[in-house]
């Protein structure tokens, strides 16, 4: 009986998880439809409004302030984070707690994004009150666009009403995804229109991931009396002194101008060890035009060339003058990878 009880239990398992996987795929679905049905929207009657509120935004001397409450507010504070880390100066106010004193944080120059799937929140009334007196551009966020709050708006921007993927069509699921994909659109329609750059976007993002993959060469580079050089001309046994002294198991070759000409590294002592090689001369071991890389390159970009080329340390030059060094175990230690 044990072993029919287990049998069973395994079967009901597999039933469970099945229903699960085709709830998820209807979820999946109905919000699928939700955004194709707002990007249907975005090529007709949505447009209009959806390039004023772009010329709004772009052309203010304030910040963007994103209002909201409940699963709306959650989805503001998203919006608000993704203008923030894409060059649109934006924060979020709750719409209840700006009635207890936020709204201070809203100025003249500001423009308010106010996201409410009904239109018709109590809780935006004294919001809405405040910017009409201050005269602050409104831009509403609703699906219904007779509503109190899309009338009330400078630009009202009117989503598509949809079915939620809760099947009893009330826990706000397919319409708190369009109000956050609406709200992507607009910030990175926004990004494109400013030319935000990789540049600008590592300035915003130095900690974490994003940050390490956004540093240069010159960022994790050892410079001045760290880097190992040695001229055209040196004996190999003085060359694997400052070899040995700097720690990176290479030494870079310079010519009378200044210039990498070669490098010698630990592969290079391999393939000429012989009796001699401590009075030879590097410029008959040094490997010739060495793998540089700009200081002004990403660090992901050195981090390629020293796994393509299988080495392990790489000169930085500018106009070809060795001005750092960059080691595999630094890019790692910083996250580039």
């Amino acid at each position: 009986m044990a072993i029919s009880k287990t049998r069973t239990t395994k079967s009901t398992m597999s039933d469970h998880a099945a229903a699960a996987i085709e709830s998820a795929l209807r979820t999946l679905e109905a919000e699928a439809s939700g955004v194709t049905a707002l990007s249907a929207a975005l090529q007709s009657d949505l447009g209009p409004a959806f390039g004023a509120a772009i010329d709004l935004i772009h052309n203010a001397k304030g910040r963007l302030i994103i209002t909201g409450l409940g699963k709306s507010g959650h989805i503001g504070r998203k919006i608000a984070a993704t203008f923030a880390s894409t060059g649109t100066p934006a924060f979020f106010v709750h719409a209840s707690e700006a009635s207890h004193g936020d709204l201070g944080m809203i100025t003249a120059d500001d423009i308010i994004l106010a996201l409410s799937w009904s239109g018709e929140q109590p809780e935006m009334k004294n919001l809405i009150t405040y910017a009409k007196r201050f005269r602050i551009a409104v831009i509403a966020m609703t699906a219904d666009g007779t509503s109190t709050l899309a009338k009330a708006a400078d630009i009202a921007l009117s989503l598509p009403k949809a079915r939620e993927a809760c099947p009893h069509n009330l826990a706000p699921t397919t319409s708190s995804l369009m109000l956050l994909a609406l709200g992507d659109a607009l910030a990175i329609a926004l990004l494109e229109s400013r030319g935000f750059t990789s540049v600008d976007f590592s300035v915003l993002h130095p900690g974490g991931k994003l940050g390490a993959m956004l540093k240069y060469a010159r960022d994790l580079m050892h410079a001045g009396d760290a880097v190992p050089l040695k001229p055209l001309g040196t004996r190999m046994s003085d060359a694997l002194v400052e070899m040995s002294s700097k720690g990176f198991g290479c030494v870079g070759i310079v010519d009378s101008r200044g210039h990498v000409v070669g490098i010698v590294t630990d592969g290079d002592l391999r393939r000429h060890m012989r009796p001699d090689l401590m009075t030879a001369l590097v410029d008959d071991v040094m490997t010739k035009k060495p793998k540089t890389i700009s200081p002004n390159l990403l660090a992901s970009e050195a981090l390629e060339i020293l796994n393509s080329s299988k080495i392990t340390a790489l000169l930085v030059t500018d106009g070809n003058k060795p001005v750092g060094i960059v080691h595999l175990h630094d890019l790692l230690r910083a996250g580039v990878a």
